[in-house]
């Protein structure tokens, strides 16, 4: 019930993952959209469950990379299936799955030039994206990611920024996306544009950075600045002629403080745009059975954005989260890389003959547990 009572609200829910069991469900109960990243991915093939759909590609000759990108492609095409129905009713505003460009393109070890990572992000983006109605392409908000996101609306791609942490970035990516959007040879009927803001990841940061934080702030600024980017969001598009919506994408809501409920994000940011919340988080809210109301537009006590805003450095806070999530989500490819390469070296002894397409693994699903402590996600 309660994720029919925050579906009620405005909220659209979408899912922290792709993996088959979970996507069928969460469709079940209404959510209405999917995102995957290097984590989920590595996360689900980690689990063995596509070990003989490894071989199968091996044999074709594709080598560990490309069958990690082809898998990826895979699922995430099998979830676009499950929400075509939501997108085809929203008449595209609606029912869509995300899929993350390679995070190694933001590797300091690869050595790669601004210039080179631009086009390395508008070529792959184009090419994951063609033919894909419902699908979005994930450009993270870095300098190289600006520089690709003109090109790529430019190009008719529908593109959900991510990485996202402050005011500033979500600026940079609106301004370049909307530069590209305007040049449209097909004009702006079917422009649509996501912006991902990590908000658990900002309460992270200022536990670990932030010192003498009141007991009213602490665990605020996540949910300040989330509220700020939605409202700069809702005043810059208000008066633009646009048949969708350009939305706030609140990712990152499952809970790192084992200490707050698992609602917490849910329940401040619930009234309009999209929450993208892991597999248990929904299933916590779902459990709750409560009655959700609009609180989107409710900042803060103006005591506490005084104290936020004299504490908190953002140039530094994006700079820190920043480094750490090209990172993680590098190191997350890399992983991935690694588990390719060992499946391949030893080949399930029975067939399994699980595609991206299958019903998936018996209960328990792919995409693991609670993640309250776990890594970058969304």
């Amino acid at each position: 019930m309660s994720l029919a009572s925050l579906i009620a609200t405005g909220t659209k829910v979408w899912l922290d993952g792709v993996g088959p069991d979970n996507i069928g469900a969460s469709r079940a109960l209404g959510v209405t959209g999917a995102t995957s990243n290097p984590t989920i991915v590595s996360r689900i093939i980690g689990t063995g469950h596509f070990d003989e759909r490894i071989v199968e590609l091996a044999r074709g000759g594709l080598d560990d990379e490309a069958i990690a990108w082809a898998l990826d492609d895979e699922l995430v095409k099998s979830a676009q299936q499950v929400f075509l129905p939501a997108w085809r009713q929203t008449r595209g505003d609606d029912g869509y799955v995300s899929f993350e460009l390679d995070p190694l393109i933001e590797d300091e070890a690869k050595g790669l030039s601004h210039a080179e990572r631009v086009r390395r992000y508008v070529e792959l983006g184009r090419r994951w994206s063609a033919g894909h109605r419902n699908r979005m392409i994930k450009v993270p908000a870095t300098p190289a990611g600006f520089g690709a996101m003109e090109e790529l609306a430019a190009a008719g791609v529908t593109i959900n920024v991510t990485l996202m942490f402050t005011e500033r970035q979500y600026r940079a990516a609106r301004d370049a996306i909307w530069r590209g959007a305007r040049r449209r040879r097909d004009g702006l009927n079917d422009f649509k544009s996501v912006y991902s803001i990590f908000v658990s990841r900002i309460d992270v940061y200022a536990r670990q950075h932030v010192r003498g934080l009141s007991s009213s702030s602490a665990g605020q600024l996540g949910i300040a600045t989330a509220k700020r980017v939605w409202r700069a969001n809702e005043e810059f598009w208000k008066d633009k002629p646009l048949r969708l919506r350009q939305e706030i994408v609140f990712a990152s809501t499952g809970v790192k403080d084992p200490a707050s409920p698992a609602d917490q994000y849910v329940e401040a940011l619930a009234g309009s745009d999209i929450q993208t919340n892991p597999p248990a988080t929904n299933r916590a809210v779902q459990d709750m059975n409560k009655t959700y109301v609009r609180n989107i537009d409710r900042m803060p006590a103006s005591g506490v954005l005084r104290e936020l805003d004299e504490k908190v450095d953002m140039v530094e806070l994006e700079r820190v989260l920043m480094n750490e999530g090209t990172t993680k989500f590098a190191e997350a490819q890399k992983t991935l890389f690694r588990l390719i390469a060992d499946r391949r070296a030893s080949p399930p002894a029975s067939p399994i003959a699980l595609s991206a397409t299958s019903k998936g693994p018996p209960a328990g699903g792919f995409d693991g547990p609670d993640d309250r402590l776990s890594g970058m996600r969304a």
